[in-house]
């Protein structure tokens, strides 16, 4: 007998306008959206309740992210904000609050960005240091098919113009453009993967930047100058592997957490998944990357599971599917959104929720609050969506133990 159909175990209405991006903290307490005219709001995963609502920019909202006590929004107006976290107070967990009584949480610092492309943020936290320091990349400012890395909270540029500045043909796009021949970039993850090969660094990682481009190809590239080292016009840097699957741009790019493996999704019916550990220069024997077919076209989300074993992938049909990423076999349809599905997210599988932390920052519920193993486990299996429709929408999924592999 098959099973019913699945609903939404939540709905969030909270925005009046098409949701545009959204995540979910790393320990499954709070989740952050954001919509088309610049709203953001972030919902206490306990209480479903708002904690803060406030115009972060006037234009859509292509990224957010919450970082350590700071919040960091990133717009299509030409600027990343960096907010301080505001904190769930015992006024909201007591009773409803609307949306008019949230404070608005306070600006940490600005930045000056290109959203041309509507290409979001990438961040990569360093660890270890003794004040929150991370690394941003982002699409740079004046040509959108290269990338810049940038430093914070100093705002430092380190890295500018990554990729191939000579790379230009005459080939105009469709909308009468010239340049890049591989147009310009739609999605960019930055991370550190082990050396590669002996070096006599004392560092045993390297750093390396995974973009997504308008030809619909995905090109891995590795830092190769000295981590002190400053670069410009992409000196320093160099290509891994290229690879390209899709005949329509990428619309979205996701990246395991562990950074083994990458995803993209396009215009097309295909879902492209890339081997992140390989080291040299992809082959007709040995691609980096792997096409599969599905039987939906026009997909404009990606997201991959903490765990690493399932994906979801948000159609412009307002459908997500479920698709194990080993073999792209189809696992399940959640149907609700009647507009286009714009993202996906998953909450933190329990066994990858961090242990250790911040805990001054959260320990804030008294044990009254406190959720049982059940019920962590239970929100550890989320998955959000937010559509065109203004609404978000929580799913509680199944393991997938068997099906996944």
């Amino acid at each position: 007998m098959a099973l019913p159909a699945p609903s939404p175990i939540h709905l969030l209405r909270s925005h009046s306008s098409a949701v545009s991006t959204l995540s979910i903290s790393t320990d499954n307490e709070r989740i952050y959206s954001g919509d088309t005219v610049g709203q953001v709001i972030v919902t206490s995963t306990r209480s479903l309740r708002p904690l803060a609502s406030w115009k972060a920019h006037t234009d859509s909202l292509l990224g957010i992210e919450e970082w350590g006590s700071q919040i960091i929004t990133h717009g299509r107006d030409n600027k990343l904000h960096v907010w301080a976290r505001p904190e769930e107070s015992a006024s909201i967990r007591q009773g409803p609050a609307t949306l008019s009584d949230l404070s608005t949480p306070t600006i940490c610092y600005s930045m000056d960005v290109n959203t041309l492309n509507y290409c979001r943020f990438s961040l990569l936290a360093l660890a270890g240091a003794s004040a929150q320091e991370g690394l941003l990349a982002i699409p740079n400012l004046v040509e959108s098919a290269l990338a810049d890395i940038w430093s914070l909270p100093s705002c430092q540029r380190l890295h500018a113009a990554i990729g191939d500045p000579l790379d230009t043909s005459v080939t105009a796009f469709s909308d009468g453009r010239s340049g890049s021949k591989s147009g310009i970039i739609m999605s960019l993850h930055l991370f550190y993967s082990a050396l590669s090969a002996p070096s006599s660094s004392m560092s045993a990682r390297e750093l390396r930047l995974l973009c997504a481009y308008e030809d619909g190809s995905v090109v891995l590239r590795k830092r190769t100058a000295h981590e002190t080292k400053q670069t410009v016009e992409g000196r320093g840097w160099e290509v891994v592997w290229k690879s390209k699957l899709h005949v329509e741009s990428v619309m979205a790019m996701a990246v395991s957490s562990d950074c083994t493996l990458a995803l993209t999704v396009s215009a097309d019916h295909l879902v492209g998944r890339y081997d992140l550990l390989k080291t040299q220069e992809a082959s007709e024997f040995t691609p980096a990357g792997t096409a599969f077919k599905t039987k939906h076209p026009g997909n404009g989300a990606v997201a991959i599971r903490s765990d690493g074993r399932v994906c979801a992938i948000g159609g412009w049909d307002g459908k997500v599917r479920l698709y194990s990423t080993k073999t792209l076999k189809l696992l399940g349809t959640l149907v609700h959104h009647k507009q286009g599905c714009q993202t996906v997210t998953f909450a933190s599988h329990i066994d990858h929720v961090p242990l250790c932390g911040d805990l001054k920052e959260d320990d804030t519920s008294s044990d009254e609050d406190e959720l049982t193993v059940e019920e962590k486990h239970a929100r550890g299996r989320w998955l959000i969506a937010g559509s065109t429709d203004a609404k978000v929408s929580i799913w509680a999924l199944m393991d997938f133990e068997k099906t996944s592999t």
